[in-house]
């Protein structure tokens, strides 16, 4: 498998999480949320970004505001509800034990006595 075919298939599975991530702080448009995950090394295409924020938005994880454009038609703004605030802690701590043992496994490295107690 190519290094680049890995990735996206990584990616694909934890771009819910980055999204959810994104908007913590404030609320963001689509093209803006792409810009922000190329900006962190992860080149998402809009057209990958705008379909996975419908589905949050209907799971109710996020919620819209059309706010008027400088240049153009109003755009659609994106923020974490409280479930995707609660979704998205859950989410990290899931992706943090992942890697870890993934980590460990590459590394091949015995788990401690401590873990899975």
């Amino acid at each position: 498998m190519a290094s680049v075919e890995r990735s996206s298939l990584v990616l694909r599975g934890v771009l819910d999480l980055c999204l959810l991530a994104l908007l913590t702080d404030r609320a963001v448009y689509g093209y803006e949320l792409s810009e922000r995950l190329g900006a962190f090394g992860l080149p998402v295409a809009p057209g990958s970004v705008y379909p996975l924020l419908a589905r949050l938005e209907r799971q109710g994880l996020v919620k819209t505001e059309l706010r008027p454009s400088e240049r153009g038609p109003a755009r659609k703004y994106y923020a974490l509800t409280a479930e995707g605030r609660r979704v998205l802690v859950e989410g990290h701590l899931e992706w943090e034990s992942i890697t870890a043992a993934v980590d460990r496994v590459l590394c091949q490295s015995p788990p401690s006595p401590n873990l899975g107690s």
